[in-house]
């Protein structure tokens, strides 16, 4: 694989810089509060980084399965690679396409958590199978429907090798998978029947659901893990799995510790259990970093011991138009909004090297496509123009498909290394 070719153009980029790969970022010198970098701009904390990679990896290995972090948080080459080697037994995706992205960049086990049933998808992953010997890619079925438009593809374009399938038990008025086990035993039945698939395991998924209520969420997570349970135990005696390893997984990144001790039933065969959780790499300072500091207390870890935030958006303080709002040069196409509005966390004044935390009293009201809205507190420092804010965000899928690129930075924000992205 070749390195990654950072340029000018790519946002956050010098326009003064040449073209540069990967290995020679870090020689550059650049800093962010130094000027080297234009403003706004999304940096990665090695520190944060590092310690959340080996914090989960060891969770997972602690609880006896293995992770699939989900790859459509970052998709970044370079991330899949750092899971990869901390031990991730592979990376989750959300289609064929970014599975194809990531086979280009050493992956090289994966599944992938969402229905396939466009004939394209299909003779796709048929192709990637075909190239990649050895490939592991299972993908989600929970419906007769998707099963029947599956054997058609397969028996018109006469595709001689089957699919591995994983069967998705859902939630009432969630998203995708079966609602009950009469349906689910009736599509894994007809798989079993099926030419055009394999069934290797089962699929299920909390996340969406929450709450940072313990008690609420424990009921949630046992009333799926069980149902999952007993569903694997009929699919198991009635022979319906085709492999020799059965595959049980789960796992966003709200519950994921919830979940962690339940994909292990006891079967017939061996069972892989795998956690799919994805924004464990980042973490952020909202939405996840509520529920994970819920599931610190539960694990008997202080928040400082747990996953920390990793991503930063750094900005500029652009205009002063009123007593106590100061205006920042980035909006919704820099940071996420879509589980909330990202959090002051730290700043500079625009001759300073060193950042300081954000006053607790500072908030983001609102965001436009490129401007935010700091309201400032009373007795707290008064921001000019030309000073510059850090925003810890909340959600980190919806940053990371905002940048093509973003450095890494140490603890003095020194760009030692960037990492890229495929959206």
């Amino acid at each position: 694989m070749q390195a990654p070719h950072f340029a000018p153009g790519l946002k956050g980029y010098p326009w003064t810089a040449p073209a540069l790969d990967r290995a020679q970022i870090s020689a550059q010198g650049w800093n962010v509060l130094a000027g080297d970098l234009p403003l706004p701009v999304a940096v990665l904390h090695r520190q944060a980084l590092r310690h959340n990679l080996g914090w989960m990896q060891k969770h997972v290995d602690d609880a006896g399965i293995a992770l699939a972090p989900h790859g459509k948080t970052t998709l970044s080459p370079e991330l899949f690679a750092a899971q990869l080697q901390a031990g991730a037994w592979g990376i989750t995706f959300a289609s064929v396409h970014q599975l194809a992205l990531g086979l280009q960049h050493g992956v090289r086990q994966a599944l992938i958590a969402n229905q396939v049933l466009q004939a394209a998808d299909l003779l796709q992953l048929h192709g990637l199978r075909a190239t990649h010997p050895g490939l592991r890619a299972p993908f989600l079925l929970d419906s007769l429907a998707q099963l029947h438009t599956i054997e058609a593809t397969a028996a018109t374009h006469r595709l001689s090798e089957p699919f591995e399938v994983l069967l998705e038990w859902g939630l009432a008025q969630g998203r995708t998978g079966c609602r009950s086990e009469a349906e689910a035993l009736a599509v894994a039945r007809a798989a079993k029947a099926s030419p055009a698939v394999r069934l290797v395991g089962l699929s299920t998924y909390e996340g969406l659901w929450g709450s940072g209520d313990s008690a609420a969420d424990q009921a949630l997570v046992h009333g799926l893990t069980d149902a999952v349970h007993r569903l694997a135990q009929r699919c198991d005696a009635e022979g319906l799995f085709e492999h020799d390893q059965v595959i049980i997984t789960a796992g966003g990144s709200a519950l994921f510790d919830q979940v962690s001790g339940a994909l292990t039933p006891k079967l017939s065969r061996p069972v892989l259990g795998l956690l799919r959780s994805g924004c464990y790499l980042t973490h952020d300072d909202g939405h996840y970093q509520r529920l994970v500091h819920v599931a610190n207390r539960r694990l008997g870890c202080a928040d400082g011991d747990g996953l920390r935030a990793a991503l930063r958006v750094w900005t500029l303080v652009q205009s002063g138009p009123e007593p106590g709002l100061v205006i920042l040069n980035a909006g919704k196409r820099d940071a996420s909004t879509d589980m909330g509005l990202p959090v002051p966390v730290a700043w500079a004044p625009a001759d300073a090297r060193t950042a300081q935390a954000a006053p607790a009293g500072w908030s983001l009201t609102a965001m436009n496509d490129q401007h935010a809205y700091l309201r400032l507190a009373d007795g707290a420092p008064t921001l000019q123009v030309g000073d510059r804010v850090a925003l810890g965000i909340s959600h980190p899928c919806t940053t990371f498909d905002k940048w093509r690129w973003m450095p890494v930075v140490d603890e003095g924000l020194n760009v030692v290394d960037a990492i890229s992205t495929l959206f």
